[in-house]
């Protein structure tokens, strides 16, 4: 028996979430969330919402688009489902899948800006002391 798990937010599945007007939804998200949305979207935010849109379009036709942005502040919501957004991380796009498990996320939170650190072994050069480094 094979029973298939439908996506669900705070006890609403997905297709009421996409289908909620924008106060109601509001109201579901956590408090931080909830602040930044009702004070409005910015200018920036609203572009990328009306290109996330065009995107879904051409989504539909069979076109696969990948939405560039650099607002990574952006709160993820039940109609960026489904969609590919590449966040700029400080130095190049990190491609994005967005899942149902992400709404009311930052953007950013999936685009890390920083990478771990490993250090290679002193050679000759490296430091003053270097030079007393016996090679193998």
């Amino acid at each position: 028996m094979s029973t298939k798990r439908v996506p669900m937010y705070r006890g609403h599945k997905l297709d009421d979430l996409v289908k909620m007007n924008m106060d109601s939804l509001i109201e579901l998200l956590p408090s931080r969330r909830r602040r930044t949305l009702r004070r409005g979207l910015p200018p920036r935010q609203k572009k990328l919402l009306i290109k996330l849109r065009a995107a879904r379009k051409s989504l539909r036709k069979g076109k696969e688009v990948v939405v560039r942005t650099h607002c990574r502040d952006m709160v993820i919501l039940p109609e960026m489902i489904d969609l590919t957004i590449a966040v700029h991380n400080g130095k190049d796009f990190v491609r994005v899948k967005i899942i149902p498990q992400m709404i009311g996320h930052l953007l950013g939170e999936f685009s890390v800006t920083n990478k771990r650190v490993s250090h290679g072994s002193p050679g000759i050069g490296a430091t003053k002391s270097s030079a007393y480094v016996p090679l193998k």
